[in-house]
């Protein structure tokens, strides 16, 4: 079976995402071209009608701003999720998105949730946490890539005075990151493989002239563990 090439592998991470991407701006042309109204599929909290939002609210955006705004953060953390985290990518992009939509129906305003700003503090707060819990070199070099590059979105977890703004599903997208890279953080990519330390082959490797735990018992435990010991051989 012939190995896939660099260029292969890299339009493999890239499709993903930029399909992401383009269906955002196509349902939003879409729904400003023919006045669909699409707004009112979003999440309406504590209404049976909306939970159809639950499943559709990401896809939609109010304005060309909003659209804009969280269409380079998707790609990107897409990209990221994509290249580095393939075996939970797809499993942690759908529960972060239900899980912060089911949230924001139960505690949130009561008022129309829409916009793709929820998934997106959920996969930076995914991706941040993982490098916490794996600890891993990989998983930690992606962290501070996030605190360096979204560390602004802090402030868009606590209630504005812009109504327009859902801080909600800010603030339960980063809960639900938190939460499915706690639950995801045994599983382990390919490139995350343990490797034994050459200092812990080293002390396998050593001579010692004394127990290992010679300074741990006293000389009575010992005397008492040396007839022990002769009982059991004879």
């Amino acid at each position: 079976m012939q190995e896939p090439t660099p260029s292969s592998e890299w339009r493999s991470i890239l499709f993903w995402p930029l399909v992401w991407v383009l269906l955002l701006w196509v349902i939003f042309i879409l729904d400003q071209h023919f006045a669909l109204g699409l707004m009112y599929y979003g999440i309406y909290p504590q209404k049976v009608h909306g939970l159809w939002g639950i499943l559709f609210a990401p896809f939609i955006h109010g304005d060309w701003a909003h659209l804009i705004s969280n269409s380079s953060p998707i790609l990107f953390l897409g990209i990221l999720m994509a290249a580095f985290y393939r075996k939970v990518a797809l499993t942690a992009i759908v529960i972060i998105t239900l899980s912060t939509g089911i949230l924001v129906w139960i505690f949130g305003r009561e008022s129309y949730h829409i916009g793709a700003s929820g998934v997106v503090y959920g996969l930076v707060s995914f991706i941040f946490w993982t490098g916490i819990f794996k600890k891993h070199p990989k998983t930690i070099v992606l962290s501070l890539i996030i605190i360096i590059m979204y560390s602004g979105l802090s402030e868009g977890l606590f209630p504005s005075e812009v109504v327009r703004i859902s801080w909600e599903s800010h603030l339960f997208g980063a809960f639900s990151g938190l939460w499915v890279a706690f639950v995801l953080k045994n599983v382990k990519e390919a490139d995350e493989k343990e490797v034994s330390s050459p200092w812990e082959k080293e002390e396998s490797e050593r001579t010692y002239f004394l127990p290992r735990d010679a300074f741990e018992k006293t000389k009575l435990q010992r005397y008492y563990e040396s007839l022990y010991n002769e009982g059991n051989h004879e």
